[in-house]
């Protein structure tokens, strides 16, 4: 990684500091598109997508307008809707369970691993079995794991017992682009997968943008006419309902100027997070990830029992922190039809009064996370 100009300014997620290494190949992607003229829909749409799916291993990417629009028109393409419940994961953004009610499905909740705050595999078999008693009259029909803060879930437990019960899987890798699982990357671990590309994700764009991958050739042709309105042979014949879901061709273009130095992040992602580890291992509780998958750090999110004092200490220092997430979405008054109550997901409630996270980007130096490690006291 070329040497960059150094900041004393600690930033949660420092994006100038990447804009200084490829602003060239930026602004000469930018200038083509300006160029050519073409803003919805561009050649580097296509572009992008065929990168996509090569980096992932699947055959098709869906580029699409946002990270929830990826999820949302992965459920449309498989036809959830009303009677149909979803299981996934009560710690995770409002995103992954607010797609499966904007379908009109019911979203059932799920508690997670304390370790690697990833959807819990036999609680969620238990949540299956418990379907008719807990929600009657509801049909099991998905699954979405999360790849929470990089890590991918166990998605050959999940798998497992998707098959046994007749159910797809989305994978949520909105936070996980560039991690691996077994040797796969993530956005190839499910029947279908979503992921993100808001500004502060591994993968970022410079605005709202999202990827749907598969290998199903008719689940690619939906997705393709969801994305546009559910149209068919041409932009007035519409086959089906969708949504106006595309991708701007600039936000393309910006993605594939920052994809070529995505692998060199994940790796300096990672020897950040190793650092951590080891300055603060024994004061709070640092990440635990797989010894057969790694992350690629979304957030580098800790662990303590004087959450707020350690908070308060980074920020007098002017340490930017961040809680993901307060609030479980089992108890968010959005979901409080569903009838769940504060202790029905003891895991996700622990970690949630716990839990928060330090500035996490590849451009962190040595400097500076001593800084940050000396901060936190316990």
């Amino acid at each position: 990684m070329p040497d960059l100009e150094k900041t004393s300014k600690i930033e949660f997620i420092d994006l100038k500091a990447q804009q200084r290494l490829i602003r060239n190949s930026i602004d000469a992607r930018i200038s083509g598109v300006l160029s050519h003229g073409r803003y919805i829909m561009g050649p580097e749409i296509a572009e992008l997508e065929e990168k996509l799916a090569a980096y992932t291993g699947e055959k098709y990417c869906i580029s699409c307008g946002s990270g929830t629009d990826a999820l949302l028109m992965a459920l449309m393409a498989y036809g959830v809707g009303p009677g149909d419940a979803i299981f996934t994961t009560t710690f995770t953004f409002v995103a992954t369970a607010e797609v499966v009610r904007l379908v009109g499905a019911t979203p059932v909740f799920v508690d997670i691993d304390r370790c690697t705050f990833n959807i819990d595999t036999a609680k969620l078999s238990e949540a299956i079995e418990q379907l008719s008693v807990r929600h009657p009259g509801l049909k099991p029909k998905g699954i979405i794991p999360v790849d929470l803060f990089g890590q991918p879930a166990d998605y050959d437990e999940i798998g497992a017992i998707a098959k046994a019960h007749n159910l797809f899987v989305l994978e949520d890798a909105a936070q996980s682009f560039g991690a691996t699982y077994k040797g796969k990357r993530t956005g190839s671990l499910g029947d279908i997968a979503a992921t993100s590309f808001f500004p502060a994700k591994p993968l970022g764009c410079y605005g709202d943008g999202g990827a749907v991958f598969c290998d199903d050739p008719s689940i690619a042709e939906k997705l393709r006419s969801i994305r546009v309105h559910g149209q068919g042979n041409d932009k007035y014949d519409n086959v089906r309902t969708g949504i106006n879901g595309r991708l701007d061709t600039l936000q393309a273009a910006i993605l594939l100027a920052k994809l070529e130095v995505l692998d060199d992040e994940v790796i300096r992602r990672d020897e950040v997070a190793g650092k951590y580890s080891a300055l603060l291992t024994g004061k709070v509780v640092v990440p635990f990830v797989k010894d057969d998958r790694s992350s690629v750090w979304a957030q580098f999110s800790i662990m303590s029992e004087s959450r707020e004092k350690n908070i308060k200490a980074l920020n007098a220092k002017g340490i930017p922190t961040a809680i993901y997430y307060p609030k479980p979405l089992h108890l968010q008054g959005a979901y409080k039809d569903l009838g769940y109550v504060k202790g029905d997901f003891p895991e996700s409630e622990y970690v949630a009064d716990r839990i928060f996270s330090l500035p996490m980007h590849p451009y962190l130096e040595d400097e500076q996370i001593r800084t940050i490690t000396e901060a936190v006291s316990g």
